[in-house]
């Protein structure tokens, strides 16, 4: 069975976009997955097929009505088991580890706001997961949408050519992804370091790894804290451990 997304959007012409090219669109091509669209205006209200209203309280804008979007869900018939996805800048960041929860079921049912948003009722009664990809304002979810399918997908089997670059890259263990280098060895006087010639895997695994850490320290302090204390975290438990066995091996 393919993976399922299921995009409820106003702008359903927006998908699959850019992820019909590329890996995800060859895997689009192969069937590894398919991506549907469920239009929300065609559950608008009315002659004019309204899906907004003014805000309770006041205030600029609209907001998109609840019963639009419950029956836009009613519509899409995604099983209950999969993973029901705002787009908003107003969740909580989107992660790798997230990405890989979505990518590992049989897919994932997103809806993309518009406007001031969505009604909090229907996200409650539909027990939606609120999720930003990033501190920035955009028209619309579908770009975010996008964003989102594209990290998902490119980790489906069979998807991509070496399966070792979904493990050995930024995010994946908790650090930024060390630099790259390729051919020709030297460019415009600048070598690539001496020791990713060398052929000694070791030194080399270690090299990236250091590299990873001084990237992440210097750039995201946030990931780097939270790696330390998870490292701080593993040591204290491998102590622990280790107590226990000579404890019960006495």
């Amino acid at each position: 069975m393919n993976w399922q997304a299921t995009v409820l959007t106003l702008f359903p012409e927006m998908f699959p976009g850019p992820l019909g090219l590329s890996l995800a669109g060859r895997a689009l091509e192969k069937g590894l997955w398919t991506c549907r669209t469920e239009d929300l205006r065609q559950h608008g209200l009315g002659r004019h097929r309204a899906v907004d209203d003014t805000p309770f309280g006041g205030g600029a804008g609209m907001v998109i009505r609840p019963d639009v979007v419950d029956a836009a869900f009613a519509a899409s018939q995604t099983p209950a088991d999969v993973p029901r996805v705002y787009l908003t800048p107003r969740g909580r960041p989107l992660t790798q580890q997230d990405v890989r929860r979505y990518a590992a079921g049989s897919g994932v049912l997103l809806l993309c706001g518009r406007f001031e948003g969505v009604d909090e009722r229907v996200l409650q009664a539909h027990d939606v997961e609120q999720v930003s990809i990033g501190d920035y304002i955009l028209s619309g979810g579908e770009t975010a949408a996008l964003v989102l399918l594209d990290a998902c997908v490119r980790l489906l089997p069979g998807v991509m050519g070496c399966e070792e670059s979904g493990v050995e890259e930024s995010f994946s263990e908790g650090l930024l992804e060390y630099p790259h280098y390729t051919r020709p060895a030297e460019w415009e006087g600048r070598a690539v370091p001496e020791i990713l010639l060398s052929g000694n895997h070791a030194a080399i695994a270690a090299w990236r790894q250091k590299q990873a850490e001084e990237i992440t320290r210097e750039r995201r302090p946030d990931l780097w804290s939270a790696w330390l204390a998870r490292k701080e975290r593993n040591m204290a438990e491998a102590v622990g451990g280790a107590a226990q066995t000579d404890h019960f091996g006495v």
